[in-house]
């Protein structure tokens, strides 16, 4: 192990050689950061481990494990592009072919394709959903069967932030008999030896850390107050805002019910050498495994499908198939075809085929001002680099 002492903490972990830019890299940014900052680093090439850093806290190390919100998608959409690839799903099914309740209000002709690619228009319900009924993804779908769609199937796209992993979810249970959770289980976490779980055994509970509260400037808390909102938007119904009990996401992964079922939009709990030991075997042969994906799978899953201004978002964004189209979405200097989710705590993690890089990065603190914290530029920046002069 080697340490590089920065400001005023240490960075732990090791490099291979030509990554020592990313070590140095890592350590700029976290003598930056407030004194309590606890984050994680870790990346592959060709399903190689070149990066394997950490910042630790009181009692933190390499293993411990964080929230990751919606990087939970990643390995939910990895079962479904594996369920594709062997053809068990067939991406331009209509979901009621699978799931004929589905059908109701008018969401009958909606694809698998479409759905995955945030399409659909059910992004909650009218009334919003109790905090049991968001760490169930079977209550998830049945009482979205029900609903009718905030906007018309197929015609515009915005993100389903709670709920997507719970609709393919739903689709994967009724042709597989069994849980996406499952499924990820036996075909990836356990061969791999992954640290990301969904739905997190008591066994490992000591190595959970719980999330902190985004800790905004005076600056910051001004510009996010700033920001239109309401009850009833589309943001409001997507993230669980106007329910009875609103959802704190910032605290989200604290409630002991969401990791120990790990719903699959946001209940994930990982490292980062667990998100990136995810995409590496998604894309790499890893320790003598071949790749989880075949090039056309990967291809397919990170093609741009949603492209623009997106409805509950408000703003540009980018959808593969399940996942987000990275480069667009965040990191411009991967390659095409690039595919990943970041999480509403500013962790992140992407496989960019055309590099045979696999990143992965989790912290602590809930970073401003939400989704990839903005840290993740400047690192997947000096790996990538790194990664393209090492070959």
């Amino acid at each position: 192990m080697t340490r590089l002492t920065g400001t005023t903490r240490e960075i732990h972990g090791t490099v291979a050689d030509g990554f020592e830019a990313v070590r140095e890299e890592f350590a700029a940014f976290v003598a930056q950061e407030e004194p309590d900052y606890e984050g994680q680093l870790c990346a592959y090439v060709h399903g190689r481990r070149v990066v394997d850093l950490w910042v630790p806290g009181d009692g933190a190390g390499a293993d411990s494990l964080y929230g990751v919100y919606s990087s939970t998608k990643g390995a939910a959409h990895l079962v479904v592009a594996l369920l594709v690839q062997e053809g068990t799903l067939e991406l331009d099914r209509k979901v009621t072919y699978y799931w004929p309740e589905f059908g109701s209000e008018g969401k009958g002709a909606l694809t698998l394709r479409e759905l995955l690619a945030h399409r659909a228009g059910v992004i909650g319900t009218d009334g919003g959903f109790s905090p049991q009924e968001l760490a169930d993804d079977r209550q998830i779908a049945e009482r979205l069967a029900d609903q009718r769609p905030f906007w018309r199937p197929g015609t515009a796209f915005g993100y389903h932030g709670l709920v997507i992993g719970a609709l393919t979810g739903e689709v994967v249970r009724r042709a597989t008999g069994r849980t996406l959770q499952e499924v990820y289980v036996e075909r990836v976490r356990v061969p791999y030896g992954l640290d990301l779980f969904l739905g997190l055994p008591a066994v490992h509970e000591p190595r959970f850390r719980t999330a902190r509260p985004m800790a905004p400037t005076a600056e910051q808390r001004a510009l996010l107050e700033s920001v239109p909102g309401g009850p009833h938007t589309l943001a409001a119904v997507a993230f669980n805002r106007h329910a009875a009990v609103p959802t704190d996401l910032e605290l989200l992964p604290n409630d002991p019910l969401i990791r120990s079922r790990g719903p699959a939009s946001v209940g994930g709990v990982a490292s980062a050498r667990g998100l990136a030991g995810l995409y590496a075997a998604a894309i790499s042969e890893v320790d003598g495994k071949a790749p989880l994906l075949k090039e056309d799978t990967a291809a397919e899953f990170g093609q741009l499908h949603s492209v623009g201004y997106d409805v509950v978002a408000r703003a540009h964004r980018s959808y593969g198939l399940g996942f987000q189209a990275t480069a667009d979405a965040w990191h411009p200097f991967l390659g095409a075809g690039a595919f990943g989710h970041s999480g509403a705590g500013g962790c992140q993690a992407f496989a960019d085929p055309r590099s045979g890089l696999a990143y992965g990065y989790t912290r602590r603190r809930f970073a401003f001002p939400g989704g990839c914290a903005p840290e993740n530029d400047r690192l997947a920046g000096a790996v990538h680099r790194a990664a393209l002069t090492t070959g």
